[in-house]
């Protein structure tokens, strides 16, 4: 049973202590933290197995935002969704309906749910796409990945180019490594989940490709992330064959396909 087949079948039925159950808990933990959110990952796993808020579980209490608890909820929705829909063409009404399930309920006064951005952002001290262009960029990006099978390069790469255009006011970080998810599951590559702790190795790994072109810190940090998936799927008899465990392995591969499948121009 591959990896998809055992999420699908265990989501069907509900599942509770296998690798649905934990993907939910640790993608959604990790995700939401690594942009802010203040849930634990015990309140997180609570959350998601009682369906009720856990205010003082483990040794901190603390005040919870109301926002953070809807996105915990709404971001088991959206791993739902990319597993109904892995398959699927990834399209911009995909990346919207990601977003309008991720942020729908938000308190914020600012927020545009399910569209794209009506005012410029910065992302740290990097300009995004303006407003206007979103639209146009997010689906040339898309298009030039078109149908072709995507390696681990691949789904890097485009997740630094959808990061780069920012398309949404908030939740821009989240869709995009739902949509990573997605891409793995689709092209038979590990999935993986970037921990919290790994935040900043995560966001300068970011940062240093769009700027410097230098691509190694951000594939060391997905590989790392790889090999605690590796660790999940063995605990729960689970096969997988990795084609790519070392960044050199990355890069040959990547070559070796582009060979193969050749795409016109720059990603850009």
């Amino acid at each position: 049973m591959t990896i998809i087949e055992k999420l699908a079948a265990e989501k069907s039925v509900g599942h509770r202590g296998g690798l649905y159950h934990k993907l939910q808990i640790d993608l959604a933990y990790n995700s939401n933290r690594i942009e802010g959110n203040s849930l634990t990952h015990d309140q997180t796993r609570f959350i998601y197995e009682t369906n009720t808020i856990g205010v003082n579980i483990g040794k901190d209490e603390a005040a919870i935002k109301v926002n953070d608890v809807i996105e915990t909820v709404n971001h088991f929705r959206c791993l739902d969704y990319v597993i109904d829909t892995y398959s699927a063409p990834l399209t911009l009404d995909y990346c919207k309906e990601l977003h309008h399930i991720l942020k729908n309920g938000v308190v914020d006064n600012y927020a545009v749910i399910g569209e794209f951005k009506k005012e410029p952002n910065y992302v740290g001290d990097m300009e995004t796409a303006a407003p206007a262009e979103v639209g146009e960029k997010l689906n040339k990006l898309i298009k030039y990945y078109g149908n072709t099978k995507l390696d681990l390069y691949d789904i890097a790469e485009f997740h630094v180019e959808y990061e780069r255009i920012h398309p949404f006011y908030d939740g821009n970080g989240r869709t995009g490594r739902l949509i990573m998810l997605k891409q793995c599951l689709e092209n038979n590559v590990l999935p993986f989940v970037i921990k919290d702790e790994n935040k900043m190795f995560y966001y300068l790994g970011l940062k240093e490709w769009q700027t410097q072109h230098s691509d190694e810190r951000l594939i060391s940090v997905f590989l790392a992330s790889q090999d605690y998936s590796e660790s999940v799927l063995k605990y729960f008899n689970i096969a997988h064959q990795r084609e790519a465990v070392t960044y050199s392995d990355v890069i040959k591969q990547h070559q070796a396909n582009s060979l193969e499948t050749p795409r016109k121009g720059p990603v850009r």
